[in-house]
């Protein structure tokens, strides 16, 4: 209950219910463009000060390859449960939201973490930058295959040699430029140039900054939370029109991938700092980045659906009750 009343969640709450009431209270794009990169911005030097301090181990490296395991595992599990209910496109528009991360859930729950004195390493998020990009590229494979097979039932002609040649040659180029946004989304290279920054610059780059990147950063996030709040309670009414499974499913699964990630943090004996921010990013998805790659990528799948259940069901309850759930998990299992 405590967390509940954390100035940042509250305002949460508070742009919930101004969106619900239909206040004409709302932030700008620009401003709410600025908390976003400000976020990212500082969360990575917060992370590049923590490397130069440690410096880079194998359990960094055991925790950013359980990352990139976590990123294929969730996508692949999702595509196959959400295909027995819904169209094979939208099936792979949900798995990739929910298999990609949320940026905004990530930070809140560092601060959470600050806030309770739980130690984490800043790699973590290298591990979420990692975690953005494989549940796009698994969707865009998962539809091609669907288009393919969707192409011969119609009876689509046989393609000569050549006409292969062309296709593949178009199909690499599509995952090409896929990867290219991914790699150089402005967000994603902001976070990791930040935590470049406050690796070289070490302890004297963090005691310069910390009014930037720490005594700023409270009052920025609950700033952003407003907008979220505002932004959740519009998509309420487009949720009311889906169907409970899928409604469940916005439930549930954050748990289920929640749970993938403490076996594997266990498995690799990660501590239960960086085990709970990696319950905490597989439990978390998408609804900036893989909405924004999808809409272009998979046209065939329905927004409303995956862009209404990460930002409408699954990021309050992760914001309001997930964050701390998975946090007390993680430090009552590992030990």
């Amino acid at each position: 209950m405590q967390s509940l009343l954390d100035p940042a969640i509250l305002f949460f709450v508070f742009g919930i219910f101004a969106g619900a009431v239909k206040s004409n209270l709302e932030i700008p794009p620009q401003i709410s463009r600025f908390l976003s990169l400000y976020l990212l911005m500082a969360l990575g030097l917060k992370g590049g000060f923590a490397l130069a301090h440690s410096g880079l181990t194998s359990q960094i490296a055991s925790s950013l390859l359980c990352a990139i395991g976590l990123a294929i595992v969730i996508p692949l599990l999702g595509y196959q449960l959400l295909k027995r209910f819904i169209s094979g496109y939208d099936a792979a528009a949900i798995a990739a939201t929910y298999g990609s991360v949320s940026a905004v859930t990530f930070i809140t729950t560092v601060q959470y973490l600050d806030n309770h004195a739980i130690a984490y390493g800043g790699h973590m998020a290298a591990a979420m930058a990692l975690m953005e990009s494989p549940a796009i590229i698994m969707a865009v494979i998962f539809a091609n295959s669907l288009r393919k097979k969707s192409a011969r039932a119609d009876g689509a002609p046989l393609q000569s040699p050549s006409d292969n040649e062309s296709d593949s040659a178009g199909k690499r180029g599509r995952l090409g430029k896929i990867l290219h946004e991914s790699f150089t989304d402005g967000a994603q290279m902001l976070l990791l140039g930040a935590m470049v920054v406050g690796m070289l610059s070490g302890e004297a780059g963090k005691i310069a900054m910390q009014p930037f990147s720490g005594d700023l950063f409270k009052g920025m996030l609950a700033f952003f939370l407003l907008d979220m709040g505002l932004m959740a309670a519009r998509k309420f009414p487009e949720i009311r029109a889906q169907s409970p499974w899928l409604i469940l499913y916005g439930i549930l699964a954050p748990l289920a991938h929640a749970a993938i990630a403490l076996g594997f943090a266990l498995l690799l004996r990660l501590p239960a700092g960086d085990a709970a921010l990696l319950m905490v990013l597989a439990a978390s998805a998408s609804y900036i980045a893989v909405p924004a790659a999808l809409r272009h990528s998979i046209p065939e799948a329905n927004p409303s659906l995956y862009f209404g259940l990460s930002l409408g069901i699954t990021f309050p309850l992760n914001i309001l009750l997930g964050i701390p759930l998975y946090v007390s998990v993680a430090q009552a299992v590992i030990r």
